[in-house]
């Protein structure tokens, strides 16, 4: 079975459990799309490229996740300010 097949099995037992699926999918992907409750979709890259394609979405989407939770997402608590050098 291969991670893609792996991938929509875990899909589908989350939304078996009434879970809320947000999926990031390659343009033309349809199974993922026929299972997720919300689509996030990114232009077709090379595998190398792909998870820099696929982290500009999510980080958008926790930040404004964020935001209307009413979170500070500038000032987060507990961030190290400084870079240490050994």
């Amino acid at each position: 079975m291969t991670l893609y097949e792996k991938s929509i099995s875990n899909l589908q037992e989350v939304k078996a459990r009434d879970g809320i699926v947000i999926a990031v999918v390659t343009e033309g992907d349809h199974l993922a799309r026929g299972t997720a409750d919300h689509v996030i979709e990114i232009p077709a890259a090379p595998e190398l490229i792909a998870p820099i394609l696929e982290h500009v979405p999510l980080q958008l989407l926790a930040y404004h996740i964020s935001v209307r939770r009413g979170c500070d997402v500038d000032q987060p608590r507990n961030l190290a300010k400084s870079v240490t050098v050994e």
